[in-house]
């Protein structure tokens, strides 16, 4: 019921309790009505807070591309008459003709009669042929052979006896050196699975194998790793700059943490349960003296402030971190205000506190601004957890960490891991001293 002014007034002078009684019921429901609009606010700040976290991605904060729920829409093109392929002015990309030493067959054609006027007398010049190269697999692709030990008797033992087998025969098993290669490439680099590797070597190579075999076979090459990867990791504390970086692994349904450190000619990747700074301790030690390239995760604060370490934080992250604040909606409620507040304080500690290991790339050579160069060799970790869904083992563990450094570190020295692997296998089946992966001593 709504009354007028005059209303109210001639009520109040006729019969003041009357009067009283329609203000306290009033101004009872307007004290209702105010603590549901308190209640619909609070309501509201919290969603806006769920949407600014939502809102968090690869380019507005600290979480990896892989992270991303969505991918930004991509640029429309411009409209016009540009047409697929190479515009003009691009340069050419040829791939470079095979060495004649390499060609096991040649094949010539030579015109016996014009092909315009059939003309039979017609002159060959001195001028280098037209050439097409072809390549192909053989179609036997193994190569099988056995190995036989007699038996002899003797008299005196009573004993029947066969002569040993070499110890590298032993060592190979059923693949050699060529084949256990082929398949821990397959699994290291293609992220095959062992359902799928044993496929191939079904349909393919015409056996078939099991997948538990396949398992031992690529822990032999793990096991002929062993002295490379324990050399980078010997390494790792000598370096004067070195990019960390970190991503979830699962084992066996566990949480594992794959921490990959970049150093400027090799990468080497290490799986650990905790994400804490023991990791960085236990690979670099209390006494590291060179630069850690990082993000600004605890870890690395903690491991910088307990040993004085020298750290250049990620400034691409920082400008994440800024960009995700500055994209925050203008919420006039105290507890988004208090939220926006409570982020920029942080941002302003962060600098105060550790405001100059944001610019040690300046008087630092071989450490750059940002932790691109860790986030980049982490990629091939994400895709490959992705695919094969981890590990289940110590072993399995072992395996992937190998690996994955010996694929990163060619990658990066422009080397072929399949060579790589088949050297390391080489010499484990031989029992010689085993590749390394560091330039100056391979």
């Amino acid at each position: 019921m709504t009354i007028t002014y005059e209303q109210a007034l001639g009520l109040c002078r006729s019969d003041p309790e009357a009067a009283a009684r329609l203000i306290c019921e009033l101004a009872a429901k307007v004290e209702a009505q105010q603590l549901q609009i308190d209640l619909l606010l609070r309501k509201v700040a919290e969603l806006e807070r769920k949407v600014a976290q939502l809102s968090k991605n690869s380019t507005n904060s600290s979480k990896p591309p892989s992270s991303d729920i969505t991918r930004p829409a991509p640029q429309q093109r411009q409209q016009g008459k540009r047409k697929i392929g190479a515009q003009p002015g691009h340069p050419r990309h040829e791939r470079p003709a095979f060495p004649e030493a390499d060609i096991q067959s040649f094949h010539d054609y030579r015109l016996d009669a014009c092909p315009e006027c059939g003309n039979a007398e017609v002159a060959f010049l001195d001028g280098p042929p037209r050439a097409q190269q072809q390549m192909e697999i053989e179609k036997v692709v193994v190569f099988k052979e056995e190995h036989r030990s007699y038996p002899v008797w003797c008299e005196r033992c009573r004993k029947v006896h066969y002569h040993p087998f070499p110890e590298a025969v032993v060592k190979e098993g059923l693949f050699k050196e060529r084949l256990t290669a082929l398949v821990t490439y397959m699994k290291a680099v293609d992220h095959a699975s062992f359902s799928t590797i044993r496929k191939f070597v079904r349909d393919v190579l015409g056996e078939t194998v099991s997948r538990g075999y396949l398992r031992k076979v690529v822990a032999k090459a793990s096991a002929a790793l062993d002295a490379p990867y324990a050399e980078l990791l010997d390494r790792l504390p000598l370096e004067q700059a070195l990019n960390v970086d970190e991503t979830g692994h699962k084992d066996n349904g566990g949480k594992f943490w794959t921490w990959v450190f970049r150093a400027e000619l090799y990468v080497l990747f290490k799986i650990d349960k905790t994400r804490g700074s023991k990791v960085l301790l236990d690979v670099l030690g209390e006494e590291f003296n060179g630069v850690l390239g990082c993000d600004y995760f605890s870890a690395y604060h903690k491991y910088m402030t307990d040993f004085s370490i020298t750290v250049q934080f990620c400034i691409a992250h920082l400008i994440r971190d800024i960009k995700f604040l500055t994209g925050l909606p203008d919420a006039e409620t105290r507890a988004y205000g208090t939220r926006l507040k409570r982020e920029a304080f942080n941002m302003a500690k962060r600098f105060r506190e550790n405001g100059k290991a944001y610019f040690e790339f300046i008087t630092t050579p071989g450490i750059g601004p940002t932790n691109n160069l860790a986030e980049q060799a982490v990629r091939f970790v994400v895709i490959d957890r992705r695919i094969t869904q981890g590990t289940r083992s110590e072993k399995g563990r072992e395996t992937c960490e190998r690996l994955w450094t010996v694929v990163g570190t060619c990658a990066m020295q422009g080397r072929s891991a399949f060579e790589f692997i088949l050297a390391a296998v080489r010499a484990y089946f031989r029992g010689e001293p085993a590749p390394s992966l560091l330039p100056a001593l391979g």
